[in-house]
């Protein structure tokens, strides 16, 4: 399908941010949802354990929000906090409303209250850092079922324009266009079927771009997790933040066949135990919420138990539970564990850490205005000051379907009045020529997961962090060579955007002078009287 020339709103990525502001877009307006691979391929689809919201009647809005505080360790920004629990369940009746078919209670003291409080069933689970159990699902696979649900209802939408397999490039600014009055025009477009580079014109571009994970080595994303949204709005000049906490989930299926899967947190807000390989458990001596403490103490636990004893893994026990329990609440697990030749109901499952979420990003308001008029940031790409220092488990589903509501919610208001984007130049490549040496793209890639996770991984120094800035360094001016010569490509993209974010996390981390959450450093072991956000502006470096 050729691009016409103009939207009224460009969404750029397709997981459940995206989609969610593009189907509340789509009463009044012409958007187009571009997508790097297939819809709804992206991080929504793997997320297993489930979203959050206050339903139980023992439960509260005040608890969940400062559960979240407690998990974020004192940098998370209570207003923010306060508007996302608040907005939680008009944004889940929403998701009730698309078709989601989360799971049912199995007794009546589990039911969520609709917003005219006619009681709906569903069961809640309970996850780590919780202290209720607040947690819609859909067996284990809900990211799947709120994905198949939102492809279906955008796909039946006459005014979403998908575009599959579209890689967004760079993003169009006024001033970029020697323009005065700062504004996001539009988006470069690398259609990958046709290797052909196109302006694509917008009155507004919202970035749903998901998060950054792949710059790890290991990680529990999909591919396409490169932290393109963060890096295309750092180079239009939008400041980031806290780009220094990276959540590691602590438990991804340690297999050589099992590809980047995650085992739900929910199996130990359901009693499974983390032990050593002679079965002892370990997580008492570290935290008294033992499996339940948050993400980033369980990681760090098993990274040390790990390199205490020289393990390539721990393990996570589930087989003291009655096997119906385990088969029944957690099908998709169970039979993917079976797959590899692991019965979870009989034997424990090795697990690792892996890079799971980013939690700082593109800095926004509690609409998702970034600060470049006319570019919105939604979902993980963004930075909104809910996740803290680290990322309470089932917040973010939360955060993408509130911040995709409200950002369409703010446009809906504003589009009326915003002007027509301005003739866009076509993509110039008269330049450049096609490349023989791919193996510089694969080559650097590799190079930067792998020292990323080497000296900017769980626990890190200052020495390390120096040395990973020295290499990146030199690894962006050889990109940058290549970027300027060659004709460009999916991969390239990526690498570009990897570089660019890897660079961003380093230098946050070097500003951060005390250990807080996710970022732990042997250098400053304590953490600091007061929190501070890490704050980034293009203008500075």
């Amino acid at each position: 399908m050729p691009l016409p020339p103009s939207f009224d709103v460009i969404i750029i990525g397709s997981g459940a941010a995206g989609m969610t502001a593009a189907l509340h877009l789509a009463t009044e307006h012409r958007v187009a949802l571009l997508s790097k691979s297939g819809l709804g391929q992206g991080s929504t689809r793997w997320a297993q354990g489930g979203i959050a919201t206050v339903v139980d009647p023992e439960d509260s809005l005040e608890a969940h929000v400062e559960d979240t505080l407690i998990a974020g360790a004192g940098l998370c920004h209570r207003d923010t906090v306060e508007q996302v629990v608040a907005e939680s369940r008009k944004s889940i009746q929403w998701l009730i409303d698309q078709g989601v078919p989360f799971t049912p209670a199995e007794t009546h003291s589990n039911l969520i209250q609709r917003c005219d409080s006619s009681p709906l069933p569903y069961h809640l689970t309970r996850e780590g850092g919780h202290s209720h159990r607040r947690i819609l699902h859909a067996d284990d696979a809900t990211g799947l079922a709120i994905t198949e649900t939102l492809v279906a209802r955008v796909r039946a939408n006459s005014n979403i324009s998908v575009y599959e397999n579209h890689v967004a490039v760079d993003l169009i600014t006024r001033h970029k266009l020697g323009l005065a009055q700062q504004a996001c025009v539009g988006v470069y477009v690398l259609d990958n079927a046709t290797s052909q580079v196109q302006a694509l014109a917008a009155r507004s571009v919202i970035l749903a771009t998901g998060g950054a994970s792949k710059v790890y080595l290991y990680t529990s994303n999909p591919d396409g997790s490169s932290g393109d949204g963060i890096a295309m709005a750092w180079r239009a000049g939008c400041s980031v933040a806290n780009m220094e906490f990276n959540q590691f989930h602590p438990t991804c299926l340690y297999h050589p066949r099992a590809k980047s899967f995650l085992i739900s947190e929910a199996l130990r807000g359901e009693g499974a135990r983390l032990i050593l390989p002679d079965g002892q458990p370990f997580m008492h001596r570290f935290d008294e919420r033992c499996e339940l403490a948050p993400r980033d103490v369980v990681a760090r636990a098993i990274d040390h138990e790990m390199k205490r004893l020289g393990l390539d893994h721990v393990y996570l026990d589930m087989s003291h539970k009655d096997p119906d329990f385990i088969r029944s609440h957690f099908p998709t697990i169970y039979q993917r564990c079976l797959e590899y030749g692991i019965d979870m109901a009989r034997e424990p499952l090795p697990v690792v850490p892996a890079a799971h979420y980013t939690c700082g990003g593109v800095v926004t308001d509690h609409h998702g205005r970034t600060e470049i008029p006319g570019l919105y940031a939604i979902g993980e790409c963004a930075f909104t000051g809910l996740h803290g220092a680290n990322r309470m488990a089932s917040n973010s589903l939360l955060e993408c379907v509130v911040y995709g509501r409200l950002a369409a919610e703010d446009l809906l208001h504003k589009l009326p009045q915003m002007e027509a984007p301005p003739q866009l130049p076509v993509w110039d490549e008269s330049q450049v020529t096609d490349s023989d040496e791919d193996v510089v793209i694969s080559h650097n890639w590799d190079e930067i997961r792998r020292f990323m996770w080497d000296y900017v991984g769980i626990v890190r120094t200052d020495k390390r962090l120096e040395r990973a800035l020295h290499r990146i360094k030199l690894l962006q001016s050889e990109i940058h060579d290549y970027y300027s010569n060659y004709r460009i490509s999916n991969d390239l993209l990526e690498l570009r955007n990897l570089a660019t974010v890897a660079e961003l996390i380093i230098r946050s981390a070097l500003l951060r002078k005390e250990s807080r959450g996710l970022h732990y450093t042997l250098d400053y072991p304590q953490q600091a009287a007061e929190a501070r956000d890490t704050l980034l502006t293009p203008a500075r470096w």
